[in-house]
């Protein structure tokens, strides 16, 4: 996932809101209510502290952690609003153009680069002729890295407001001419007709590790192809921002408005189970790689529900009634916050890689990276109580243990990366968001 090496010390942080995040309520109509939760938020220590630490483990790289030695797409997108704060505009600025260096002539983005000397990790490596300093990978079974991207270019663009990025031209090709090709990508080699919605291998919600390998990460023979709801609501926010970008003057505007559209109403019609409340975990193209007496969809996915409610593919009763999920699955689990992976996990042994047994990793484990969001959805939707009362053990467990690490066990220990930068991007916007509802509520 991701880091770099440059680190950047800013004495005075201006901190500017995303403009495409949407605030509850209006000031001069608060309830007292509202006042004294708003007092809480602004006097809470915790919040500013654990802002701060975000704001320093940002300002030292790019890459997704300790762990790591790659910069991730997935990673960076959920983080370079907070580290725009604290380093050189110019440095993300090529972080993401490095990117489209390695752009397919398909179209696809690759998962993540390293500087070529210090590739070490088992990948089937790619190359770029006009960066020749740096290797890339494509993990293979994910249909996010696309998404991802144009995602990130736009949280960059509307944070700096540096427009020209989408008239750079990388290897004869402007970027923004790039990101509709990663859409294209995605429609052409990603797209399943019958459902109208796109496809990848089977994982565990936003994961990247399928069943049948003890590794997990590449398309092979032993894969079983799946629709998701993660796939699907990152397709549409990125769509989203595309044409945000783009401007309704773009030629293809009211096509990609029509595959928005069209994405929107698949999901609902295929995805979403009216009589659970939930989305089902998978449509499998042809079979599943679990045994046929499981009930897989009896499992909850957080992370892609999240991600769904960031797509607005939800209602306002929806998503108070998965908020209500997500809290009755944490406290069954003996979990410490909503950021599990899924509720209940799969069983032992369904995944051949040993990381994903039952309340691991991807299977069960707890993510502030998505928990994260969720808070952050939770308050963009007006459920600011519910964000604040869950945010606080994200907050505690930082403090506790002085670091953003990259995952929990049920029990509340730590795992992973022990500063791991996409948990302190998300939960950082989310701390930022909350206090600035706060200002506007305190009287």
């Amino acid at each position: 996932m991701m880091k770099k090496t440059s680190i950047c010390i800013i004495a005075i942080l201006i901190i500017v809101l995303p403009e495409n995040i949407i605030l509850a309520g209006k000031s001069g109509t608060n309830t007292k209510t509202e006042q004294k939760l708003a007092q809480q938020i602004l006097t809470n220590p915790d919040l500013r502290l654990v802002l701060d630490k975000a704001h320093k483990l940002l300002s030292t790289g790019l890459r997704a952690g300790t762990g790591y030695r790659e910069v991730w797409i997935r990673d960076l997108n959920t983080f370079i609003e907070l580290a725009l704060d604290v380093q050189n505009q110019k440095d993300l600025r090529q972080a993401l153009l490095l990117f489209f260096h390695f752009q397919g002539a398909d179209g696809n983005i690759v998962d993540g680069y390293v500087p070529k000397d210090q590739a070490r990790v088992n990948y089937k490596y790619i190359k770029s002729k006009s960066v020749s300093d740096y290797l890339a990978h494509k993990n293979t079974v994910e249909t996010d890295q696309e998404s991802s991207l144009i995602q990130a270019v736009h949280k960059y663009i509307k944070k700096t407001n540096d427009k020209s990025f989408l008239k750079e031209i990388v290897n004869g090709i402007s970027v923004l001419d790039r990101t509709e090709r990663a859409m294209r990508f995605l429609l052409d080699h990603r797209y399943n007709a019958k459902y109208g919605l796109l496809w990848g291998a089977t994982t565990s919600d936003w994961g990247d590790v399928q069943p049948e390998h003890p590794w997990g990460v590449v398309i092979d023979e032993k894969t079983h192809y799946a629709i998701d709801i993660y796939d699907n609501a990152m397709f549409i926010i990125a769509i989203n921002n595309f044409l945000d970008l783009a401007g309704p003057k773009h030629p293809n505007y009211k096509k990609w408005q029509d595959t928005a559209g069209n994405l929107k109403k698949s999901v609902l019609q295929h995805l979403w189970d009216p009589k659970q409340h939930k989305f089902r975990p998978h449509i499998y193209l042809k079979d599943s790689p679990f045994p046929k007496d499981f009930d897989e969809n009896r499992i909850y996915y957080h992370g892609g529900t999240a991600i769904a409610i960031e797509a607005d593919l939800l209602t306002p009763d929806q998503i108070k009634r998965a908020c209500q999920d997500m809290i009755n699955n944490k406290n069954s689990a003996g979990a410490a916050t909503i950021g599990l992976t899924v509720y209940p996990p799969y069983p032992k042994g369904f995944f051949a890689n040993p990381s994903m047994a039952p309340w691991s990793y991807q299977n069960g484990g707890d993510w502030t990276w998505f928990g994260g969001r969720m808070i952050q959805q939770l308050i963009r939707n007006g459920f600011v109580k519910e964000a604040y009362q869950e945010m606080i053990p994200m907050v505690e467990r930082v403090k506790k243990n002085n670091g953003f690490y990259e995952w929990y066990t049920v029990n509340n220990t730590p795992h992973g990366s022990g500063q791991f930068r996409g948990s302190a991007g998300v939960l950082g916007k989310a701390i930022i968001m909350i206090q600035q509802w706060a200002k506007s509520h305190k009287n």
